[in-house]
């Protein structure tokens, strides 16, 4: 698989190229965000490793713009302070993000989470709940026929909740099928994800399609139609 790594500092381009190619990845990188946009085209990459602070055109703005014409997963590289910047990157639809200094085994095993993830929405049946309809295999969700684009990570939260619609997932079931067994991820990770899936469906007609019961989890919400 191919990783595109985009960060202008070269003495982190190449600790991270290092780290991935001996974890059996082949790596492109990009110095700035111009550039990241450029090979993100011409590379079509199966995930980008992304810093948030590079010069000119932000990783905030390249994350926009790959979303606006693609699914890629997206890894953000972030300060350990930027806080404001780690959730803004999840609500543009990045699907995870890894804190500066990282350990690179950290970093190789995060994209290995992300990646399973991805490759993981190919398997199954197709689901259906009121209209919407998910199709693992083709990687597609529609709402009442209407095509809707989403992120690995919101993909997979929203396959989980389907599996059982009726059924209350508890928040740390749900990180747990979706990050993996003991995954450090921060509840404001999950709410971010659920933020922008929320979002997707309202824009769509149907801004109650995920239910929170408050003190137990979520749950598929009941089709008003």
């Amino acid at each position: 698989m191919k990783i595109l790594v985009v960060d202008d500092d070269p003495r982190l381009r190449e600790l991270v190229s290092i780290t991935l190619e001996r974890a059996g990845y082949q790596v492109v990188t990009a110095r700035d965000g111009q550039m990241a946009l450029t090979h993100a085209a011409r590379e079509t990459p199966a995930l980008v490793v992304l810093d948030v602070g590079l010069p000119e055109l932000d990783g905030l703005e390249v994350c926009r713009r790959l979303r606006a014409r693609s699914d890629v997963p997206i890894l953000f590289l972030t300060a350990r302070d930027d806080e404001v910047d780690r959730i803004l990157g999840l609500e543009l639809g990045a699907d995870d993000y890894v804190t500066k200094p990282f350990s690179p085994r950290e970093l190789a095993a995060r994209i290995k989470a992300i990646l399973k993830r991805s490759q993981s929405q190919g398997n199954g049946p197709v689901l259906r709940h009121g209209p919407l309809e998910l199709d693992a295999t083709g990687h597609t969700v529609r709402v009442d026929g209407a095509a809707l684009t989403l992120t690995a990570t919101e993909l997979s939260i929203l396959r989980r909740l389907m599996q059982t619609p009726q059924a209350i997932v508890s928040r740390p079931q749900l990180i747990d099928a979706i990050y993996g067994a003991g995954s450090p991820v921060a509840d404001r990770t999950l709410d971010s994800h659920l933020r922008n899936l929320r979002r997707k469906l309202g824009e769509q007609g149907w801004a109650g399609a995920i239910d929170t019961v408050h003190g137990i989890g979520l749950r598929m919400g009941q089709w008003p139609g």
